[in-house]
């Protein structure tokens, strides 16, 4: 079997295909590092073949004082931040305006960044060695809403230094600055992200798939879905539990507002109704997640509609996040429709 240096030599004699081979072996990493930084699965995409062409122009450039590995990451980081450049932040619904009267529904808002959930089949296996760029800590939605409050720079030393694990001096080099502007934003950014993130949570933990207690009230909340089930998602929600649902830029705090919206979304004697819906379960940002399909009283079939992703704590929901972009469906390998026979 030939070596990373081998494929490099390769690579720099013209052979395409064994720097594809090459950067092919960091490709689920790259994405969830581009993903982290801008907090955009369409993005990330980008910014990853953005960063293999860059790769391939500048092949001469590599002068092996680092890892190819640390090379990519170097040329990625660099390409999300031209990428960032003068860019508003992502955001969730909550970090725009105040929360919502149940009564009144308002039209998708185009003129937001919104962000996105990420497909977790498309994240490194765990039992490949890259995996740990992904395990050293979570990819929850809770995480990647704050560190989007970072400006790019600081978002990227924390990254670099509290994600990967980068010693100051190899960040500073990739980010062509000093050991200390390094610390120094590095400090600043831990800040920042303690000011963010939830209590509890002011350690950010290692990413791990969702516990079996968390499944099972998934299973409950899908099912409570299904059935159109007030009372039973009485019982599923934390009294202070937040429900988000971008592009919609109403949200809703506690949980009376929620199941006041549900009662008029899931009444089919109401002004407000939607129809019916049916869920799929789904893997996104290691949290607990589901896809719901919605069957309009119109509809044959039922379509999709929303990937919700669930943050649990003592068996009680406190976040529901529903990303209303049924563009989304095909990166989680879901199906755009289900046959109305489906429930």
């Amino acid at each position: 079997m030939g070596t990373a240096d081998d494929g490099v030599a390769a690579a720099r004699a013209g052979d395409e295909s064994a720097f594809t081979a090459l950067v092919e072996r960091h490709q689920r990493e790259l994405r969830v590092h581009c993903y982290r930084m801008t907090g955009s699965l369409e993005e990330a995409e980008d910014l990853v073949q953005e960063t293999f062409l860059r790769a391939w122009k500048n092949l001469d450039g590599f002068a092996g004082r680092s890892t190819f590995r640390a090379w990519l990451y170097r040329i990625a980081t660099n390409a999300c931040l031209d990428a960032l450049d003068g860019r508003a932040r992502r955001a969730l619904p909550h970090h725009v305006e105040g929360p919502s009267d149940p009564r009144a529904g308002r039209p998708p808002r185009t003129d937001i960044a919104w962000l996105q959930p990420f497909p977790d089949r498309l994240a490194p296996a765990d039992a490949q060695p890259e995996a740990v760029a992904v395990a050293r800590e979570t990819i929850e939605l809770t995480f990647l809403a704050a560190i989007q409050r970072l400006p790019p720079r600081q978002r990227a030393v924390l990254i670099l230094r509290d994600v990967l694990g980068w010693p100051a001096r190899q960040t500073a080099e990739h980010l062509d600055g000093s050991v200390a502007s390094v610390n120094s934003a590095l400090q600043r950014a831990r800040a920042t992200m303690r000011e963010h993130l939830p209590e509890r949570r002011l350690d950010w933990r290692a990413a791990a798939e969702p516990t079996p207690r968390e499944r099972a009230v998934l299973r409950r909340y899908m099912d409570a879905v299904e059935h159109a089930d007030v009372t039973a998602m009485a019982g599923l929600l934390a009294e202070d539990v937040r429900t988000t649902m971008p592009p919609y830029p109403m949200w809703f705090q506690g949980r009376g507002a929620v199941l006041a919206a549900l009662a008029e979304g899931w009444n089919p004697a109401s002004p407000a109704y939607v129809g019916r819906f049916a869920m799929l379960p789904a893997a996104a940002n290691r949290q607990p997640a589901a896809a719901a399909y919605l069957r309009e009283p119109s509809s044959p079939v039922y379509r999709a509609a929303a990937i919700g992703v669930l943050r649990i704590e003592g068996d009680l929901i406190v976040e529901a996040t529903a990303f209303h972009d049924p563009g989304l469906f095909p990166a989680f390998g879901l199906p755009l429709e289900l046959p109305s026979a489906h429930r």
